[in-house]
């Protein structure tokens, strides 16, 4: 399945897509793709409806694609050739980092660079959306905690992030830095998530054109050890790290100045597109 949310910020109503990618509304059958909506069971029920049978909601805004999120969880240098990129070693075991929840955003809305920034740039990401919650999860169960998968842009603000001092996490967690969606797709619909294709493009200038093939961390690991250090719950959401050709990759550095276009996407899990402006 594909699920998303259709509406105004705040207003968005969970929506299904049919086979022929209409947004079919599932009010009647849960009130938001949000928490307890995505366990095993409910999931289950949706399933068991037939598209065709709900309303058809008119095109408009796609919210993220998962609602009311607990926790924004990230890994960074999860891609041996990014790291590289970055100038850093691959690191023994996953860098945990948090974003803001108040960072998230439609896939389409506009990104906007915060005040003083420098150093804005892009990040294409395989996220990884909890069904089933746990803790101390078993790596051979991880996967039965998984609801599905969607497109994360992890924008991030380089200067914030590494030189002033402290975390990454004023660099990530700026207002509009987590592009989310266009849908959550089922996990019975990805056969294999360290196989597939992302990109994106600035402008119509393609600089990320990778593969979740080539990360350290395949997604099983990752559900595993992010539950080792806190326990995962239903709509949390775990962003897995990008590949080469960022921003601060290029030579020489290449950061968003406002008004430019970025376009993304990942196989099987749809595309985002957002104009950049300036907060």
């Amino acid at each position: 399945m594909k699920l998303l949310r259709v509406g105004a910020p705040g207003q968005e109503k969970p929506a299904i897509l049919d086979a022929d990618g209409k947004a079919r509304d599932l009010s009647s059958v849960v009130g938001d793709i949000a928490g307890d909506t995505l366990l095993p069971e409910t999931l289950g029920k949706i399933a068991a409806i037939d598209p065709a049978t709900l309303p058809e909601l008119e095109a408009g805004r796609i919210g993220p694609c998962v609602g009311q999120i607990g926790k924004f969880i990230c890994i960074g240098l999860n891609y041996s050739d990014h790291a590289a990129e970055s100038g850093l070693d691959v690191p023994k075991e996953p860098v945990i980092f948090m974003k803001a929840t108040s960072a998230v955003c439609g896939p389409n809305d506009t990104v906007l660079i915060p005040r003083n920034s420098v150093k804005t740039d892009w990040e294409v990401e395989l996220g990884i959306v909890i069904g089933k919650g746990g803790v101390y999860i078993d790596e051979a169960d991880a996967l039965d905690h998984v609801a599905g998968y969607c497109v994360i842009n992890d924008v991030s603000e380089r200067e914030f992030q590494i030189e002033r001092c402290g975390t990454w996490d004023k660099g990530k967690g700026c207002d509009t830095f987590g592009p989310i969606g266009p849908w959550l797709v089922t996990r019975d619909e990805v056969a294999d998530p360290q196989d597939l294709r992302m990109w994106l493009e600035v402008d119509g200038h393609r600089y990320q054109d990778g593969s979740t093939s080539t990360m350290v961390f395949g997604v099983q690991h990752l559900v595993h050890y992010v539950s080792q250090f806190m326990s995962l719950q239903p709509g949390d959401v775990i962003s897995t790290g990008t590949p080469p050709g960022v921003g601060m990759g290029q030579k020489p550095p290449t950061y968003l100045k406002g008004g430019e276009t970025m376009e993304l996407g990942i196989e099987g899990l749809g595309q985002q597109r957002q104009k950049v402006g300036r907060a």
